[in-house]
């Protein structure tokens, strides 16, 4: 995998699978992106990324934190999706609201090992492995809400796809 240098910003896409929360010397919070093609740091939290990438696509990180308690009900550490289109749908590690939390792909997923001292090892599709201070109950937990919050979600948008016959728009909505 490639590693790139810092820059100060990057749009989230489909290609990424994680953004990971590092802490510099001066105790500043940046984010450590990794993406199927490479990886590279970037001069902004995870959480911060997550909301300008909700913006992006019409919205929040609170207004799709919102949406998620409306479509089944998750009130902490609340899964979102960026773009249901695209299938980006992100997880915290934490409170959104913690320097520590990281935003993990649910779709890039592709299996969660325990690791030692409470940790959990994350393994992506591409073959890329991360090893993230969460617990394993903590992160097969987050990994099962997004699961869920994903299937409600495609469910009502299959459903107004289906009610107002706009397939051509859509057919690549799950």
């Amino acid at each position: 995998m490639t590693q790139y240098t810092y820059t100060t910003a990057h749009e989230i896409n489909p290609l990424t699978m994680a953004a990971i929360a590092q802490h510099d010397e001066y105790g500043h919070t940046h984010t450590y992106v990794m993406e199927e093609q490479g990886t590279f740091t970037i001069k902004q939290s995870p959480s911060k990324m997550i909301d300008y990438a909700c913006k992006f696509f019409g919205s929040s990180l609170k207004g799709r934190q919102e949406g998620t308690k409306d479509i089944c009900g998750i009130t902490h550490k609340a899964p979102v999706s960026i773009d249901p289109i695209s299938g980006m749908y992100f997880f915290p590690t934490a409170s959104p609201t913690n320097s520590n939390c990281s935003w993990i792909a649910h779709s890039h997923i592709d299996k969660v090992n325990q690791a030692a001292d409470q940790k959990t090892e994350i393994i992506f599709k591409n073959g890329e492995r991360i090893i993230l201070d969460i617990s394993f109950g903590s992160m097969l937990n987050q990994v099962q809400r997004t699961a869920q919050y994903r299937y409600l979600l495609d469910n009502r948008i299959r459903f107004l796809r289906r009610f107002s016959g706009s397939n051509e728009q859509m057919d690549h909505v799950p």
